[in-house]
């Protein structure tokens, strides 16, 4: 049974996951180019942190953070390569922009890999609305970043 929930980055079970993701976006971007939170910061008060469950196998992660009273960022949203291809990617996406509007965003962007590794996120931003747009929230012009927004209801 697949269960999507709020949780802990810190939690034991979700460190591999997080571990995985972590060693992709350093092998796959250069360094001045990685936007990935440590598990530390994915556990800050300004941020839900998610799990997409299995059982007890933790299948993926995405977070909302806000970054305005408005305005909320992905983070982290991962599914293990494992898993793919069942659908799980745009569940949990759907799950984190339903938890944005929860949170009373009615904005939420995202930064995104322009690499090649990155390509089949991109098209899933697309497919639910996302356009491409300026750096926003701290982010500066980078030839290795796409930045994604889109509104919400």
């Amino acid at each position: 049974m697949l269960e999507i929930r709020r949780d802990s980055p810190l939690a034991p079970d979700v460190a591999p996951l997080l571990q995985r993701h972590l060693d992709l976006m350093w092998a796959s971007s250069p360094p001045e180019s990685v936007h990935a939170l440590p598990a530390s910061a994915l556990a800050d008060s300004k941020v839900a942190f998610f799990s997409l469950r299995e059982g007890a196998v933790v299948l993926g992660m995405g977070a909302i953070k806000l970054i305005a009273q408005d305005h909320a960022e992905i983070k982290s949203m991962h599914v293990i390569a494992e898993a793919r291809g069942r659908g799980l990617s745009r569940r949990l996406l759907d799950h984190l922009v339903a938890a944005a509007c929860d949170m009373g965003a009615t904005r939420i962007s995202l930064e995104t890999g322009a690499e090649p590794v990155f390509a089949p996120a991109r098209a899933l931003y697309a497919t639910a609305g996302f356009a491409e747009c300026g750096p926003f929230e701290g982010y500066v012009a980078d030839p290795n970043s796409v930045f994604m927004t889109r509104s919400l209801p």
